[in-house]
C-alpha cells in the first residue's frame, strides 16, 4: 500500500461519484458483491455480532474506513455519529479499522479508543487488510455506499461534502422501500479533535516522525536509524522544520527517548497542533510540558494540556498539545519529557 497517498485527504473535500452502473466488485456465487461479502471476514467485530451478507441483505450500508489516529477522521466523525442515529431505522453504519500504524492493530486499544469516541456503532477489525483490498481502498477517511442489494453505488474520500453524503444516503434509503425516511440534514456541534480545521490559515502540512516518512527533519546531522544519539535544535526553525534534543532512537515508524530529557521542537502555522505519541506500555504515563514560542500556552493550550503546557501521556493516541482561539500563528512548539523511553510515533504535528 502507498502510504503516501494519504495525505492527499488533507484538504477539506477531495472525492465523491457514482461507481460505474452502480457496481464496484463483481458479485460472487450467492449474487452479493466482493465489497459486502468481505465485511464478513473481519477478524473481529466491536459493538456488534459479526455482521454478514446474509444479516445485511435488504440494508443500506454506510462502510467508513477509519483508523483511530487520524485526524481527518476524527473530524468526519461527529456526522457519521449523528448519521447513525438519525438514520437507524433503515441505514447500518460500519465503521472499517485498518490500522496505519503498528500499535493501532492492538485491539485493546481500539476499543479503548472507541469507548471514548462515544461510538457504539459496529466496527469491523481489518488488521490484515482484507476488507481494504476488497474495496480497493487507498485513504483515511473513506466512506462507500451500498444500496439494499449490496452494490456499491457511491464513494467519497476525505473530509467535508456532508450535506451531499447525507442526501446519498437518504436517495438509497427510499430506492429501498423505507418508510419515512427523515428529511433534511443533521447539524452538529463539532468539539475538541473533531472541530473542522481552519483550512483558509493553514500552513503546516501533516508531518510524521519515523525514519522512513519524515520530512524537514532539521537536527544537525540529520536522523540516523535504530541507533541511539544525541540531538540538538539548531537556533532557528524555518516553518514546517522539526528538531530534537537530547538522546533518542529514530526508528522507521517511530522515535523514542532514551536519555534522561529529551525535546521536540516544530515551527508551524496552524490553528492547532497535534501528536501521535504514547508510553510503551500503559501502566507507565509519561509526564510531558508543551510550550509555543518558548512560553507556557496559557489560553492557547489543547485539550490534553494545561494552561501551564504540562499533560500526561498514558494511552497511544492522538494528543491536542494547542488549540489557538481565533487566527493561526507562525510559532515553535516544543514538547519536552524527561522520563527515559517515551515513545512518540508517527506525527501529524500541526493541522487546522
Amino acid at each position: 500500500m502507498d502510504h503516501d497517498r494519504r495525505r492527499f485527504l488533507g484538504g477539506a473535500a477531495m472525492t465523491i461519484a457514482a461507481a460505474h452502473s452502480g457496481l464496484f466488485g463483481p458479485a460472487d456465487a450467492e449474487g452479493a458483491s466482493r465489497e459486502l461479502n468481505a465485511l464478513g471476514r473481519a477478524g473481529e467485530w466491536l459493538n456488534s455480532p459479526r455482521l454478514t451478507a446474509e444479516s445485511l441483505a435488504g440494508k443500506v450500508v454506510l462502510v467508513d474506513f477509519c483508523t483511530y489516529t487520524c485526524i481527518n477522521w476524527l473530524r468526519t466523525l461527529p456526522y457519521i455519529r449523528a448519521w447513525a442515529q438519525k438514520y437507524r431505522q433503515g441505514l447500518v453504519v460500519i465503521g472499517v479499522h485498518t490500522p496505519e500504524f503498528a500499535f493501532e492493530r492492538n485491539v485493546d486499544n481500539v476499543r479503548r479508543a472507541l469507548g471514548q469516541m462515544r461510538i457504539d456503532y459496529p466496527i469491523a477489525i481489518d488488521s490484515d487488510y482484507g476488507i481494504w483490498r476488497a474495496f480497493d481502498n487507498h485513504y483515511w477517511p473513506a466512506l462507500y455506499f451500498l444500496d439494499a442489494r449490496g452494490r456499491v453505488r457511491e464513494h467519497h474520500f476525505g473530509e467535508g461534502e456532508y450535506e451531499r453524503s447525507e442526501k446519498i444516503i437518504q436517495r438509497l434509503l427510499t430506492d429501498a422501500g423505507v418508510a419515512d425516511v427523515a428529511s433534511g440534514v443533521v447539524s452538529v456541534e463539532a468539539t475538541g479533535v473533531e472541530a473542522p480545521a481552519d483550512w483558509g490559515s493553514l500552513k503546516s502540512p501533516e508531518n510524521y516522525v519515523g525514519y522512513d516518512r519524515t520530512e524537514r527533519f532539521a537536527s544537525p546531522g540529520g536522523g540516523r536509524l535504530d541507533r541511539r544519539r544525541v540531538y540538538a535544535v539548531p537556533a532557528r526553525l524555518r516553518l514546517n522544520e522539526w528538531a530534537l534534543a537530547g538522546e533518542w532512537m529514530m526508528g522507521r515508524q517511530a522515535i523514542a527517548l532514551t536519555g534522561p530529557n529529551g525535546r521536540l521542537a516544530c515551527r508551524f502555522q496552524a490553528r492547532d497542533a497535534h501528536l501521535v505519541m504514547g508510553p510503551p506500555r500503559r501502566e507507565s504515563p509519561v509526564r510531558f510540558r508543551v510550550s509555543l514560542d518558548g512560553r507556557p500556552p496559557g489560553p492557547a493550550h489543547g485539550l490534553d494540556v494545561d494552561e501551564d503546557g504540562y499533560g500526561t501521556a498514558v494511552d497511544q493516541r492522538l494528543y491536542q498539545l494547542i488549540r489557538q482561539s481565533s487566527r493561526s500563528w507562525n510559532g515553535t512548539s516544543r514538547s519536552s519529557s524527561s522520563i527515559p523511553e517515551w515513545r512518540r510515533s508517527p506525527s501529524r504535528s500541526a493541522e487546522g
